[in-house]
């Protein structure tokens, strides 16, 4: 895949099939839509998908910060897809104040050479958000270009969105966030040294450090799995400050895998959550501690099998 980022200057000479949004957490209404410009290469068409970074939310102050997926996240996800092209334009004081008409004439016609646009009915581009479907739909005949306006996607009466996603991980509910996105909610990182205290309880663990900008769940355990060179190890997790033997301000993602006893330090893994298991807690000792983690190790062998 191909990534075009940090300009304004490019030209996409091969007709293209695009879809326009910020994509956070790429859930399966975005899926719905995405399927749309991918089922364009068929036709000999580029599948590209048009992105603002950093999102117009952030970059105007109006939504959180932390996001479903980060950026590196995004790329992957969409490369698996089958995507071309992934366009991340800078989203500054100039390009924010792009006319609506401007950016259909000169970016996806003359410089993205857009034959097929994708757009879900509350699409928006251009200065204050001003584009919408309707201008979409106006400019096709001078412009040359078909519209596809793509239905919601519902889970029990409610539209499927990047909103409800983020209400469900902030809830801990991840057996929703799962059915919203189509995947489990996961982590990405290299595994990175902690205080070795699994080590030394004999229940050593992998240690993640999430970025700032990924959207956490609430602190506690989790039934969890680790990806890793296309394997797939059941496990356990808890998200938090580790308070009984930790005085960091500093948040991990610590997992333990059954039956797995291998040097992962610097590893690239994946780390998904399944369901919910108890919140975080302080416990007055190393000792009761570590009976709390037999426990959770003893309860998560029983709900993987």
């Amino acid at each position: 895949m191909e990534i075009i980022q940090d300009t304004t200057e490019f030209y996409i000479e091969q007709k293209t099939a695009v879809a326009i949004g910020k994509f956070d957490g790429i859930h399966k209404g975005h899926i719905q839509l995405l399927s749309h410009i991918l089922g364009q290469k068929e036709r000999g068409m580029l599948a590209v998908v048009f992105t603002f970074y950093p999102s117009a939310s952030v970059f105007f102050g109006q939504g959180p910060k932390a996001e479903l997926t980060t950026r590196y996240e995004k790329r992957k996800l969409f490369e698996a897809l089958g995507i071309d092209i992934l366009i991340e334009f800078p989203l500054n004081v100039e390009t924010a104040a792009t006319d609506p008409k401007e950016f259909v004439e000169k970016i996806l016609v003359r410089q993205m050479h857009a034959g097929y646009i994708a757009a879900g009915e509350d699409l928006s581009f251009g200065y204050k958000g001003m584009g919408n479907k309707e201008l979409l739909i106006k400019m096709t005949e001078a412009s040359g270009y078909k519209v596809q306006i793509i239905d919601k996607v519902y889970h029990e009466n409610r539209e499927i969105s990047s909103t409800f996603v983020r209400e469900a991980v902030e809830k801990g509910d991840m057996v929703l966030a799962c059915e919203l996105l189509g995947r489990y909610y996961s982590f990405e990182g290299k595994v990175e040294a902690g205080n070795r205290l699994g080590r030394r309880l004999g229940m050593p663990t992998l240690n993640l450090y999430p970025v700032t900008e990924k959207l956490l769940p609430p602190k506690g355990v989790y039934y969890s799995r680790v990806l890793y060179e296309n394997c797939i190890y059941p496990g356990i997790t808890n998200i938090g400050y580790k308070p009984t033997v930790n005085a960091t301000s500093e948040i991990s993602v610590e997992t333990y895998l059954y039956d797995f006893d291998r040097d992962m330090y610097g590893k690239q893994i994946v780390t998904e959550l399944l369901q919910f298991k108890r919140p975080e807690q302080k416990f007055e000792n190393v000792q009761e501690l570590k009976r709390q983690m037999e426990r959770d190790i003893a309860e998560g062998r029983q709900f993987h099998s």
